[in-house]
C-alpha cells in the first residue's frame, strides 16, 4: 500500500482511487500535496493492473479550494517560490501523460488551482452542490498556473468571464458550459464516479492509451497535420491484438477479452 502524507491511494480492482486528504484545509494544494499527487499518478501509470484513475477529495465541502497560501512559505525567496510553482506544471503534465483515463469525482467546491486540477481530469462527475471558479482576481492575483487548462476546456470567452469576474458557477451551469459530464446528487457522486470508472476499465488499455494520447497530441496542430497524425495512430491501433480481438468478438457476438497488446 502506497503511504503518502496528504493523499490517500487505494486500488479497487482495475481502478486506482486517489483522494486529496486535507479536509480541514478544504484539500488545499500545498507543496507536499502536489508531490503526493505526482507520486500517486506515477504509481498508477506504472501499475499494469490499473486501467482507470478516480480523483476525488476527502470530506463533503470541497474537492479542492485551490493553493494553500500558508503552505507556500511566506519567508521563501522569489526563486524558491518560482520552483515550488513548478510543482503544478509537473503534476498537470503527469496527468496528461498518464496514458490512462482520469475521472474527476467532484464532491464539493473546485476553485482556483482546484478548478485547474479538476479540469486536468478527462471526465468529470460532479455533485449537485459543487461550484467552480477562479476567485483569484478578488485578492489581486491572476490564475496563471491554470489559465491554459481552463481556456482549453471552456473556450476563450467563458474563461475570461471567470478570470475577470471571479464569480463561481454551479454544477448545472458547468454541465451546460460543457466541461462537466454528469451531475448527480451529492450522496451519489462517489458511487456514480466509481461505476463509470469500472465501465471504462472494461475496454482495451492499449487502445485507450493510444486514443487518449492522440486526442491530446493534436492540440495545436493544424488541420492537415492532425489528420496525418491520426491516420498514423489508427494504423498502430489496427496492428494490435486487441483490435483483432475486438473485431472477432463483434463478429462472434460475444464480449471481447482485451489483453492490452
Amino acid at each position: 500500500m502506497l503511504e503518502l502524507e496528504h493523499v490517500l491511494y487505494d486500488v479497487a480492482g482495475s481502478v486506482a482511487v486517489v483522494t486529496l486528504n486535507r479536509p480541514e484545509q478544504r484539500n488545499a494544494l500545498g507543496p507536499q500535496m502536489l508531490r503526493d499527487l505526482f507520486t500517486a499518478m506515477g504509481t498508477a501509470k506504472q501499475d499494469s493492473g490499473v486501467r482507470t484513475v478516480l480523483l476525488t477529495g476527502a470530506g463533503d465541502k470541497a474537492f479542492c479550494a485551490g493553493a494553500d497560501l500558508a503552505g507556500f512559505a511566506a519567508d521563501a525567496t522569489e526563486v524558491e517560490r518560482h520552483v515550488e510553482r513548478g510543482l503544478f506544471v509537473e503534476l498537470f503534465l503527469a496527468m496528461q501523460r498518464l496514458g490512462k483515463p482520469v475521472i474527476g469525482c467532484i464532491n464539493g467546491h473546485a476553485l482556483a488551482g482546484g478548478f485547474g486540477l479538476a479540469l486536468s481530469c478527462d471526465l468529470l462527475v460532479a455533485a449537485d452542490t459543487a461550484t467552480f471558479g477562479t476567485p483569484e482576481i478578488r485578492v489581486g492575483v491572476w490564475p496563471m498556473m491554470i489559465m491554459s487548462i481552463v481556456t482549453r476546456n471552456l473556450g476563450r470567452k467563458r474563461a475570461l468571464q471567470l478570470f475577470m469576474t471571479g464569480e463561481r458557477i454551479d454544477a448545472q451551469t458547468a454541465m451546460q458550459w460543457g466541461f462537466v459530464n454528469r451531475v448527480v446528487p451529492a450522496n451519489e457522486v462517489r458511487d456514480s464516479a466509481v461505476q463509470w470508472a469500472q465501465e471504462i476499465s472494461r475496454w482495451s488499455p492499449l487502445v485507450m492509451r493510444l486514443g487518449r494520447d492522440a486526442f491530446y497530441d493534436i492540440d495545436g496542430l493544424d488541420f492537415e497535420a492532425a489528420l496525418r497524425h491520426l491516420q498514423a495512430e489508427l494504423t498502430v491501433v489496427s496492428l494490435s491484438e486487441d483490435f483483432r480481438e475486438g473485431v472477432q468478438a463483434f463478429l462472434e457476438k460475444r464480449e471481447p477479452n482485451f489483453k492490452g497488446r
